[in-house]
């Protein structure tokens, strides 16, 4: 018994190892029960087992109860400490019964100890039970929980007082006139009575928390009563003693006991769906079998009454005045439940109602889809929404107004939803189309739920939604001017054809196009006729590519395409193909544009790139990026296919832009003056301020062609403000040491166009360091178009009211060289190098030289010949009328030191050609050069 204990208090967690115990308890039962039949082999044996056999059971019981109370949580705690009480009073009436039997070996009185035992052991399994019955929730529900107790144990009461009752308190009171034994007599049935109606009724309205062991205590207790109830037959109380076969009755009702919080409640699971099919779940029986129990209750009573009758005897009056509150609670319970009805029945309507006005207000569409997907409900909403009578579309199939393209996903998320628990998933979502009633498709949005074994579905229109988001993401990968895609559309392209069947395909290419010309078009006509422009010649882009191609617009003036590949593995064949489409599309963007009333041309510099085994999208439109701006630089208007070297010149770039920048940064710049000399008498008219960079083995560099290499105009035009402020400033140095020469500085016209550079900086700058502004002299160069020239000439005109004097650098090289002259401000003439080096060799360059001299002359200009090398072309400049003269013939660019040390000698000789100075740079000399403008070598990088 002891293992059998732990066995049944130890927790197990599984229902697979529940059996074991439950066919020990099914063996230890049917053994007592064996045992008690056989009368177990000798009286002794069998008062033994009879009396503490059951008490060991019962005390079994009352442990296993109180422990899993101690243990439990939930609110049945109550109960199972109330079991456990109720299981020590059997025990210890087991107890007391055995004490007079076993050990004194005598007849228990009557009344004696144990019956108090006993007929404490039914109170706390009553109050018990009530704890496990479902708590009602209002005032009506605990009326009609104690009218249903009243009437099945009136029910019992008077059907047993008519078979049994009635005879056991006729002998009792033929006994003598003992009252008390009267009393316990009756005592036992009737608890047992009371028993038995809170366990029927508890059985209609138990909880639903940990039911299996609920139900488990309920058969160990019935168990119980069932035997207290034969024992209270005259018949088997007359001729009972202790270890017969009804003692097994209660051995088997306390092990139930016992067992039910431990094995029921591990093995539970949690309460399935009743008759739960693919669709819904069968309706229960117990609500039905409880609305029955008040009238089998009556039905019972009646056949005790018709019981008496039928035995010939008149009716007790027991059974009369139970009978009669019988059908009194009846009358009661019905008039309750009647008033509840009424109430419910209007609450219902008016919900009923409510609810319809919600429906039928609402703008979504609610429609109940049977199993078989049929239609049974559609608001009225569907006409304003489907443009459908809801008439119309009751009663036929759900996927017969779905698209056919999404009928497949819609089933396939009706099927998965249906397939998972409604716990888990109360809801889904579908969106699909529906047809209207007038055949177009509509976009609907579905929430769906389950509906007795169908669907509910309250549906919305979102086509107007869906349509804002596709114009949202066509918008968000188009150019709004050109409808083309752009550049995230564009390279979400190219990354697809990198990277899906024919990745590998080298006849992938890719084409940058920029429109040579754009801007001078947006300066001169506007930017509505650039835009117009742009859309023509977007136009023309998109119906030159094939149909598998992309064109897209890049953004401004820079538009690509990507030519896909067909398969073919002969690379030549392939790139004659593509550079076939470039040149088509370059003479089809280089015809002209009607623009208003009049034509516009511009030109299409193209870069070609390939598709490379393992390129990326971002390298290959790098590449063709590249070759569209060596186009660019080689002549614009033409065709460039990418080559490596070009990724090898950009790095080169990059790497001389940096060194630049760091040169800038920590003042590895030096600044060198060139003498400019009267030609006439040698004397020096001014200086002309040059910059050159100090590399790091101490010789000096000329900028330029970093800046071409570079293309940083950051860079040169911090380069240009440098330079302005160091020739000022020593310009002004110079003055006050008594050497007031004026300083020539280079600037370029962009520069003076560059709007962050103020009118007044110029001005500003001289105050700051004291130099008048005629000792300023600017050289404007004119060799690059000048569009911005009326800019330009309010510009000089400023500077030019301040006193400072302008000079055109480089006249005779460019085509804009005569228009500025005609439009600008100019004091000095500067001839352009190319002009002077040939000017003795050259009949037609003289010619073309003197020339442009006359032209000074006549406006009234100095003019300056740059690269004056030897004293030949002194002489044949001098002849022509040419003023002034700079170069080697003179002096290279020279330190501060030198340059001071020529201006204190005052003059150069003009016959000593071979005797020229030596520029000094601040860490050595620099080589002699032949030509005096000549760069010295870029350093390797």
């Amino acid at each position: 018994m002891s293992g059998l204990a732990a066995l049944l208090c130890r927790p197990v967690a599984g229902r697979a190892s529940g059996l074991p115990s439950q066919l020990l308890l099914a063996g230890v039962c049917a053994g007592y029960a064996v045992g008690a039949a056989l009368g177990w082999g000798s009286a002794g044996l069998a008062l033994f087992m009879g009396d503490f056999g059951l008490s060991f059971a019962a005390s079994l019981a009352a442990v296993s109860c109180f422990v899993y109370s101690r243990r439990s949580d939930s609110r049945l705690r109550p109960a199972w400490l109330l079991f456990s009480l109720s299981s020590a009073m059997a025990a210890g009436g087991n107890a007391v019964w055995g004490w007079y039997e076993v050990v004194l070996d005598r007849d228990v009185p009557s009344p004696s100890l144990a019956d108090l035992f006993f007929l404490c052991f039914a109170p706390p399994a009553i109050v018990g039970l009530l704890v496990l019955a479902k708590r009602p929730v209002n005032r009506a529900g605990w009326v009609c929980l104690a009218l249903d107790s009243w009437l099945i144990g009136g029910s019992l009461l008077t059907l047993s007082w008519s078979l049994a009752l009635a005879q056991t308190t006729h002998l009792a009171n033929g006994g003598g006139p003992s009252v008390a034994r009267a009393a316990l007599a009756l005592a036992y049935p009737l608890l047992d009575i009371v028993l038995v109606s809170m366990v029927l009724a508890l059985h209609f309205r138990r909880a639903g928390v940990n039911r299996s062991a609920v139900n488990t205590a309920i058969a160990g207790l019935a168990l119980t009563v069932i035997c207290d109830a034969l024992f209270t037959s005259p018949l088997l109380r007359s001729s009972y003693h202790s270890g017969q076969l009804l003692d097994a009755g209660w051995f088997a009702g306390s092990l139930i006991l016992a067992y039910a919080p431990w094995g029921a409640s591990r093995g539970q699971r949690p309460p399935a769906r009743a008759g739960r099919g693919p669709w819904g779940a069968s309706r229960p029986i117990a609500g039905s079998l409880a609305a029955l129990a008040p009238y089998l209750a009556a039905a019972v009573c009646t056949l005790g009454i018709l019981y008496s009758v039928v035995e010939g005897r008149r009716p007790d009056r027991v059974v009369v005045v139970t009978g009669c509150a019988v059908v009194l609670a009846l009358v009661v319970r019905q008039a309750i439940m009647l008033l509840d009805n009424i109430g419910l029945t209007q609450e219902l309507a008016q919900k009923e109602n409510h609810f319809r006005s919600l429906v039928q207000g609402s703008s979504d569409v609610i429609m109940i889809a049977d199993t078989t997907g049929v239609l049974r409900y559609v608001s009225p909403a569907a006409a304003g929404v489907y443009d459908r009578d809801a008439e119309d579309l009751v009663g036929t199939e759900l996927a017969s107004i779905v698209h056919p393209e999404d009928l497949g996903p819609v089933l396939h998320e009706v099927r998965r939803f249906l397939a998972v628990p409604a716990g888990e998933e109360p809801t889904t979502r579908i969106e699909c189309r529906f047809r209207s009633g007038t055949g177009d498709w509509l976009h609907v949005e579905s929430t769906v739920n389950r509906h007795q074994g169908g669907l509910l579905l309250n549906s919305r229109d979102v086509s107007e939604r869906v349509r804002l988001q596709e114009q949202l993401r066509h918008n968000a990968e188009h150019d709004p001017l050109t409808g083309l895609p752009n550049r995230a559309l564009f390279t979400a392209r190219v990354s697809q054809a990198l990277g899906g069947r024919r990745s590998g395909d080298p006849g992938n290419a890719v084409l940058f196009i920029d429109l040579d010309g754009f801007k001078a078009v947006n300066d001169r006509l506007g930017h509505q006729a650039g835009d117009e422009l742009l859309v023509q010649a977007a136009r023309r882009l998109q119906e030159s590519v094939r149909a598998g191609d992309t064109a897209a617009r890049l953004g401004g003036d820079e538009f690509a395409a990507l030519i896909t590949g067909d398969g073919t593995r002969d690379q030549d064949a392939r790139e004659y193909q593509v550079h076939e489409i470039a040149e088509r599309l370059r003479l089809t963007l280089s015809r002209p544009y009607r623009i208003g009333d009049g034509e516009v041309r511009v030109a299409a510099s193209i870069g070609v790139a390939f598709a490379e085994p393992g390129i990326t999208p971002k390298d290959l439109m790098r590449n063709a990026d590249l070759a569209m701006y060596r186009a660019k630089a080689g002549g614009k208007d033409r065709v460039e296919l990418y080559a490596p070297q070009m990724q090898a010149e950009v790095v080169r770039r990059t790497e001389l832009a940096a060194r630049l920048r760091t040169a800038l940064r920590e003042g590895e710049f030096a600044l060198l003056h060139q003498p400019v000399v009267h030609l006439a008498t040698g004397t020096v008219a001014a200086v002309t301020a040059q910059a050159r960079w100090r590399s790091a083995q101490g010789l000096l560099f000329t900028p330029a062609e970093f800046l071409r290499v570079s293309g940083d105009s950051g860079r040169a035009a911090e380069l240009g403000g440098w330079l302005l402020e160091e020739a000022v400033e020593r310009a002004a140095d110079r003055a006050r040491a008594g050497h007031p020469v004026p300083v020539a500085v280079r600037v370029s016209a962009s520069r003076l166009l560059d709007r962050t550079l103020p009118f007044g900086s110029v001005e500003a700058l001289l105050t700051r360091h004291g130099l008048p502004s005629g000792a300023l002299v600017l050289e404007v160069a004119v060799n690059d178009r000048l569009a911005g020239l009326d800019d330009l000439e309010r510009r000089l005109v400023a500077l030019r009211r301040l006193g400072v004097r302008i000079a055109l650098d480089g006249f005779g090289n460019g085509y804009a060289a005569v228009n500025a002259l005609r439009r600008l401000p100019v004091d000095v003439l500067k001839l352009d190098r190319d002009l002077v080096e040939g000017v003795v060799e050259s009949a037609r360059l003289h010619k073309i030289t003197g020339g442009l001299l006359r032209i000074a002359c006549d406006l009234g200009m100095q003019s300056v010949a740059d690269g004056v090398d030897g004293a030949d072309q002194v002489r044949a400049l001098r002849a022509m009328g040419c003023t002034h003269g700079q170069g080697m013939a003179f002096s290279g660019p020279v330190d501060e030191y030198r340059l001071r040390r020529a201006l204190d000698r005052g003059r150069f000789p003009l016959s000593g050609a071979g005797q020229l100075a030596r520029p000094v740079p601040a860490t050595g000399w620099i080589p002699l050069q032949s030509r005096s403008h000549d760069e010295t070598p870029v350093p390797p990088t």
